[in-house]
């Protein structure tokens, strides 16, 4: 179980980049989602990052998402996936992915208005205030940008990407340290091995069937993902 793709989601950004044909991925880390039939240039500020690419992902440069060094309107998009709670000034990153853009602006996020998840709810509650305190708001980036159209981008229950919300309907993966090695937001807690305990014994007893059993019967959830685009 590592991170990868889940082509539903690949497919969703596909269809939000609409038809430009060259593409700025900001804050681009390995390369996931990075659509491979247009013209692409990477953005990232870890070299560690960087040297993770795979000799076949796009052209990739190092620089910070609010310091872009391309002329205005030089890509028919930009794209920014995961990552805009990441950055230490978003404002600024904000109005430059909008500035070297020429017609749109496609932002994978989690909104912090949304409701809970069983995880972070029952196990991690710790999670719902750090996260609410660093994911931008809606408000936020209408305010940078204009009119958005926001569209949910709901989780399948196999989702082969392993971020925080994928295995809603797996609970026993979240035991597995690879798993969570993946999910950069167990680093922000001071202590994972109380919230793993709980989860650990809700699954023996049956606890965690009895409070969440029914998501067993879903094909999908929304837990707060949104594709974000913006016309520039």
């Amino acid at each position: 179980m590592q991170r990868r793709p889940d082509p539903r989601i690949a497919a969703a950004i596909a269809e939000a980049l609409g038809d430009a044909a060259s593409i700025l991925n900001v804050g681009a880390g390995a390369g996931s989602y990075e659509p491979a039939d247009r013209r692409l240039v990477a953005v990232e500020p870890s070299r560690a990052m960087l040297r993770q690419r795979p000799a076949s992902a796009a052209p990739a440069v190092q620089a910070v998402a609010g310091a872009l060094p391309f002329r205005d309107g030089a890509f028919g998009a930009t794209l920014a996936i995961l990552t805009l709670h990441h950055w230490s000034d978003r404002p600024r990153g904000l109005a430059e992915l909008a500035r070297v853009s020429a017609r749109r602006v496609v932002v994978l996020t989690w909104d912090p208005a949304s409701p809970g998840f069983w995880l972070v709810d029952d196990y991690f509650p710790e999670l719902a205030a750090i996260d609410r305190a660093i994911f931008p708001t809606l408000a936020e980036l209408e305010g940078a940008w204009g009119a958005l159209d926001v569209r949910v981008v709901p989780v399948a229950h196999d989702c082969r990407d392993g971020f925080l919300g994928a295995y809603w309907r797996r609970p026993a993966a979240y035991l597995d340290p690879a798993v969570r090695a993946g999910m950069s937001t167990f680093t922000k807690l001071a202590a994972v091995e109380p919230g793993l305990a709980r989860l650990r014994r809700d699954l023996a007893d049956g606890t965690w069937t009895r409070r969440h059993g029914h998501l067993l019967e879903r094909t999908e959830l929304d837990l707060g993902y949104r594709l974000v685009v913006a016309g520039v």
